[in-house]
């Protein structure tokens, strides 16, 4: 049988996802995307080089990895084909390992002008991509897909009628119109992309299963921020549980085998919305320094706190993870006191505090070489929400990383 992985982040995304879908699709035969859009950015630090995807699945970077975007993504055509012509130019190749599904839904230069101003007003603290609006276009069945660039005239009527209405609503923003042939020429574009990579990708999915390949689902964004079971109203707009696997790619839950979730050693946030174990202290700025938390995408400055484990454990069980991920342990490597969250009391966090290891684990690839507090610190963390640390991560690079 064979051993298809889902991974996910269980924060509010920025986890550390890239680097272990890196590490991880070095031998796997396909890895696909399942939500989101370009909002994501995955880092991936390989012999010093670093590259940020945004839409284009990590296992891209290994030469035997298949890669597909599945339908539950939302396409930005421009920012698709600017990541494929910058991959190219470092001679990675993408005939017969790259594919898109027909049925993702396009972003239009209109959603992102909708995104923009409705952002100003109501301030969720989106990225500003037009994510939200063209998945709102694809729940109310207007939305042009990917698909829809192998019929010419068919293309030019919906542009037409989803542009006019985006229109109205900019209308209401006091912002300009957008011309419909212009839009339509910027879709047409990128007709060489529809060419090169569109295919029917639920029946790719199902030839894959039936030739037992390995398959590698990588996940965007985390748990904290889907549409459902993340912080309503300040989530993003598609799911990002393990519930978006069969959605957004087709494919039954059982034939996923093994769900690595993924958590960081404390807590990020980007944007807006609650976030209980947030620091204002030299213990915040301290992470966020150690930690270089700024977006891969967006560049923003996240906000930083404690590892909070009853979130933790709840995300644990929305996405049946069986193996646990702990990154960016090292960052916590000059704390002389560390925090995790075990409890909410009036909406305040209860602390339980751990002594510091004060010694570097960044690079250490066994886990009998932790510090003892950093394995007491993460012994604790296991029996708190019943799931096993099974990697580490101890540094940016693809091997500093402990596998248990």
């Amino acid at each position: 049988m064979s051993n298809n992985t889902l991974i996910l982040g269980l924060q509010w995304g920025d986890e550390g996802k890239g680097k272990i879908v890196d590490n991880l699709s070095e031998d796997i035969d396909v890895v696909c995307r399942f939500q989101g859009g370009h909002n994501a950015g995955h880092t991936i630090k390989v012999d010093g080089e670093k590259t940020v995807l945004h839409l284009i699945p990590s296992g891209i970077l290994h030469e035997r990895s298949i890669c597909l975007i599945g339908n539950g993504v939302v396409l930005a055509l421009d920012a698709l084909d600017k990541e494929i012509k910058n991959l190219k130019k470092r001679n990675i190749t993408f005939n017969d390992r790259f594919f898109v599904s027909s049925a993702c839904t396009l972003i239009l230069p209109s959603h992102i002008s909708i995104d923009k101003s409705r952002d100003k007003t109501e301030s969720i603290g989106t990225t500003g991509r037009g994510i939200g609006p063209a998945y709102e276009d694809k729940i109310g069945r207007r939305a042009i897909r990917f698909g829809d660039l192998g019929d010419k005239t068919n293309l030019k009527e919906k542009i037409g009628s989803l542009v006019e209405y985006h229109n109205k609503l900019l209308d209401l923003y006091h912002q300009k119109p957008h011309d419909i042939d212009e839009v339509y020429e910027e879709v047409i574009r990128y007709e060489e992309l529809y060419k090169s990579y569109c295919v029917d990708s639920q029946d790719l999915m199902q030839k894959w299963v039936e030739e037992n390949r390995s398959i590698l689902f990588e996940g965007a964004q985390g748990t904290l921020l889907d549409i459902d079971h993340g912080t309503y109203p300040y989530v993003t707009s598609s799911s990002t549980t393990a519930g978006g696997v069969s959605t957004g790619l087709g494919i039954g839950p059982k034939y996923i085998d093994k769900i690595i979730g993924i958590s960081k050693a404390y807590t990020t946030r980007v944007g807006e919305g609650p976030f209980i174990t947030e620091l204002f202290d030299h213990n915040g700025k301290m992470l966020a320094e150690r930690g270089n938390e700024f977006g891969a995408t967006t560049g923003r400055p996240r906000r930083c706190g404690w590892l909070d484990l009853v979130a933790l454990k709840k995300a644990i069980f929305t996405n049946s993870v069986t193996d646990l991920c702990i990154t960016k342990l090292d960052v916590l490597d000059e704390m002389k006191k560390i925090n995790v969250c075990i409890d909410y009391e009036d909406d305040l966090p209860v602390y339980k505090e751990f002594e510091g290891w004060l010694s570097s684990t960044e690079g250490i690839t066994e886990y009998d070489s932790l510090p003892n507090n950093a394995q007491i610190f993460i012994k604790y963390i296991e029996d708190f929400v019943r799931s096993k640390a099974s990697i580490i991560s101890t540094g940016p690079s693809r091997d500093q990383t402990i596998l248990r």
